[in-house]
């Protein structure tokens, strides 16, 4: 489960597929083709993300979908 403790870089490592559900809520997740660092609820709380929970509830049903990215 992907909770505000977990780091941008680990969840878009292991669910590339997560990464537009960080730009859709205006959420940096790759800088320069590397993961960005930091935890998501830090992260949220920069970008002035005002529904936290709405965005653990998308990467979470993102994480669950296929990955249209080769591991």
């Amino acid at each position: 489960m992907i909770t505000k403790d977990s780091t941008i870089e680990e969840v878009v490592t292991k669910f590339p597929q997560t990464i537009k559900v960080f730009q859709d809520f205006g959420v940096p997740a790759i800088a320069c083709g590397e993961p960005i660092w930091g935890k998501i609820g830090e992260n949220a709380e920069k970008y002035n993300v005002k529904d936290v929970e709405a965005l653990l509830k998308a990467l979470n049903k993102a994480a669950e979908g296929p990955s249209f990215f080769l591991k």
